[in-house]
């Protein structure tokens, strides 16, 4: 264990960093997840990839100097850029590596005491006319502790030496990034004779002597020269492992390696799941605007809320002396348009002002996500029971009525949340079903849409405006806000544009509508052979990437769906879920045609079809339902079965539909507690992005640190109840912004035209600049 003198010379060396210091928190502290999932204390660390490295270290060079368990660590380092590199040659000598491609140079210079020899090796590096390494990791004191067999005389003389190398290490340190790696633990249980003498106790005399001596070797409030401290902490749990108890297991060595790298690397390539060392990106000058209205609008409501009490006091009923009653002067107002929206964009300012902080401010912490079966299964376990337990009657009886789809998109979004707050992307069973709810949603929104037009025949601009305001509004602010593409949200655009393929579907001539078509079957004929073309073009897309990819590169879509500098991931997750629309069109249609011809029977508490085909059609979906199921849980091949999932999910889908409402009692009842959070669906997924989790939804926003079930539940709360509050502004301002009256909705939408127009113009200013 670290002793106490330590830990109090590396608490100071903390306070000595101005603000939450990320860096210093990932070279000093942290844990294990599971068995080697490393955790940095407050901040998330990012697995590098080979290519991410070289791109990261090109014309670099980075020079390791010490004993054996240096050149460990340099060996670990060298294979995150080539994993190929073998451990090979004189051990007690120098070993040079180069990528000659990437131009990256990586030395291990052999000097296993701090001694002299050390000295003049960085001596060396001082002087103005050579060349300098950009990080120089350093350490040593196991050789000196076996060579004296643990002499006091030999720390003594350990301290002088490093007193003397301190200040050119300090001199280095302004141009260079240098890192002294205190001695890890050893297992004295497996050390050889000859290296008994190697103790626990005598190694945290030597780490006590370089804290104390770096730290104080400078005038400055704190020194340049960083401890690199947390393989300590690493060594203290897997030491165990190690095969002579001196030198530490290969995992551990990579992840103390792989700390190095984000140490250095996060601040030059800013990786999303890398939070440690990254200082918090500037505000763009969109960001800056936005920041300026919502402030406004917060100073705009609280006078007006001034002037409307004041008012309220003057006008407030006066008691009249002789009969004692009180009369009123005036009636009570309704509220006004003008204070709903200040109302509304004041509340919104103060949110996404707690948005910001969450996920930008680097104010919070942030930790990796850790699967476990138990911490995905569990929840789903808790919630479902949750959800019987709250069950009420359904005003209406029909196949896929409103509180059953509410129902169905509320325990969908619960499970995906815990999908995503768990991990359980990396278990492939999981991932395979949690693609079904996702496209149960697009088969819902092909349903819900088609079934609107179908019965309604309402193609007017009013409906589109507002259904697209409620899916958008939330997004736009968080792209402003938060400074991200609106593919980015991929989710939304999906929705928006499959809304609007289902709307010109439609809508185009011949607009061929229920009652119209009740009165000529040619004319559902005529509706079979639009979607007929529609899945023409949805396979020409699907198989033709050069299109697709033409058509949505073209200026301003590509402002819209581009990730990255490309349109490939929209293309990807377009393509993933391409025919559920069609199919939600499809059933829909089917349904409401069996419906007007009185096929099904939707009475309360009767079964929908006869009882040998209700049991038949039963017996059907079961099985369907349990063979999907058996097939994704049988995946070895996420491509592969990705590649299957557009044309298989419907079966798991009308497979569900047909077992939720085919038995009439089944169809009568539904969860109000799955209904209440399938009203609020929408927010519930934008927002966990950056309140829920956190760094784009790769971690896990923590609130409050130390304690992760008291973390989830305080964070849960508050990311519910501002995903509903979102909900009732969305509602509130749609109502305001798109009025019915098309006059007054045309120059609402020549005003959000403006504004788009100026946010592409800024947009564009903005991506020169960063250029």
């Amino acid at each position: 264990m670290t002793p106490p003198v330590i830990e109090a010379l590396l608490v100071c060396q903390k306070k000595n960093i101005k603000g939450n210091d990320s860096c210093e928190y990932l070279l000093s502290s942290g844990r294990f997840l599971g068995d080697k999932v490393w955790q940095p204390h407050s901040c998330m660390m990012h697995k590098y990839k080979i290519s991410e490295a070289k791109n990261c270290l090109i014309d670099k060079h980075i020079a390791f100097i010490g004993d054996s368990r240096i050149r460990q660590l340099f060996y670990s380092f060298v294979k995150i850029i080539n994993p190929q590199f073998k451990e090979e040659g004189n051990k007690h000598g120098n070993i040079p590596f180069e990528d000659k491609i990437a131009s990256v140079k990586v030395d291990f210079l052999w000097h296993p005491e701090v001694n002299g020899s050390m000295k003049q090796c960085i001596k060396v590096w001082t002087e103005d006319s050579v060349a300098k390494p950009h990080v120089i990791v350093a350490g040593a004191a196991t050789w000196s502790i076996k060579i004296h067999n643990g002499s006091n005389e030999a720390l003594s003389q350990y301290k002088m030496n490093i007193t003397s190398i301190a200040p050119l290490l300090e001199k280095l340190a302004k141009t260079s990034d240098v890192y002294w790696v205190l001695q890890d633990p050893v297992y004295e249980d497996l050390l050889s004779e000859n290296r008994k003498m190697i103790t626990n106790e005598k190694i945290d005399a030597y780490n006590e002597a370089a804290v104390s001596i770096l730290n104080s070797s400078t005038r400055n409030s704190k020194s340049s020269v960083k401890m690199f401290s947390v393989s300590k902490l690493i060594a203290q749990e897997t030491i165990m492992e190690s095969l002579d108890g001196l030198h530490l297991p290969e995992s551990s060595r990579e992840t103390s390696a792989m700390i190095l790298m984000n140490v250095y690397c996060n601040k030059i390539l800013k990786p999303v799941d890398g939070s440690c060392c990254q200082p918090r990106p500037p505000l763009t000058l969109i960001q800056k605007l936005a920041a300026c209205f919502f402030t406004l609008s917060i100073i705009g409501y609280l006078i007006f809320y001034i002037i409307h009490r004041n008012a309220h006091r003057k006008n407030k009923p006066c008691t009249d002396l002789e009969s004692g009653e009180e009369k009123k002067n005036i009636i009570s107002t309704p509220v006004s348009p003008l204070e709903i929206l200040l109302q509304s964009f004041c509340k919104l300012g103060l949110i996404m002002a707690y948005f910001y902080m969450c996920d930008r401010a680097n104010l919070f912490m942030k930790e990796n996500k850790f699967y476990t079966h138990s911490t995905f299964f569990i929840p789903i376990i808790y919630i479902l029971v949750l959800g019987v337990f709250y069950n009420e009657n359904t005003k209406e009886t029909k196949v896929l009525n409103r509180e059953q789809t509410d129902e169905w998109k509320g325990w969908m979004q619960l499970v995906i949340l815990i999908y995503h707050i768990s991990g359980a992307s990396t278990f492939l069973p999981v991932y395979m079903h949690i693609r079904v709810l996702v496209a149960a949603y697009l088969f819902q929104t092909g349903y819900g849409h088609f079934s609107y037009f179908w019965i309604k025949g309402d193609f007017g601009i009013h409906r589109v405006c507002q259904v697209l305001f409620r899916l958008n509004f939330l997004v736009v602010v968080l792209c402003i806000v938060m400074d991200r593409p609106y593919q980015f949200y991929y989710f939304v655009p999906l929705v928006t544009v499959w809304f609007m393929v289902i709307y010109v579907t439609l809508a185009l001539w011949p607009q061929i509508i229920q009652k119209k078509a009740n009165g000529n079957c040619f004319w559902h004929f005529g509706l079979l052979l639009k979607l007929a073309f529609l899945l023409l073009c949805i396979c020409f897309l699907a198989y033709s990437q050069g299109a697709f990819e033409k058509i949505f590169s073209l200026w301003p879509l590509s402002k819209c769906f581009e990730l990255k500098g490309n349109v490939y991931e929209w293309w990807f997750r377009w393509r993933l879920d391409r025919y559920v629309v069609f199919h939600g069109m499809l059933f829909a249609f089917i349904y409401l045609a069996l419906q007007k011809r009185q096929v099904l029977s939707e009475g309360k508490g009767e079964p929908l079809f006869s009882n040998k085909i209700s049991n038949f059609l039963l017996f059907i979906s079961v099985v369907s339902f349990l063979t999907y199921s058996i097939w994704a849980s049988s995946c070895k091949n996420k491509a592969e079965c990705n590649e299957l999932h557009p044309s298989v999910s419907v079966v798991q889908i009308l497979a569900f539909i047909l077992i939720r409402n085919i038995p009439g009692y089944a169809r009568s009842v539904y969860s109000s507690f799955f209904a209440w959070f399938g009203k609020i669906s929408l927010e519930l997924f934008i927002c966990q992005y950056h309140i829920w989790l956190a760094a784009d939804t790769r971690g896990i926003l923590v609130l409050i640190p130390g304690n992760p079930m008291l973390n989830i539940i305080v964070s849960t709360f508050i990311f519910v109840c501002v995903a509903h509050e979102i909900s009732q502004i969305t509602n509130d301002l749609a109502q305001i912004i798109i009025p019915k009256d098309n006059s007054s909705l045309l120059k609402r939408l020549a005003c959000i035209a403006a504004f788009f127009c100026g946010l592409l113009i800024l947009s564009s200013i903005q991506d020169k600049s960063r250029h």
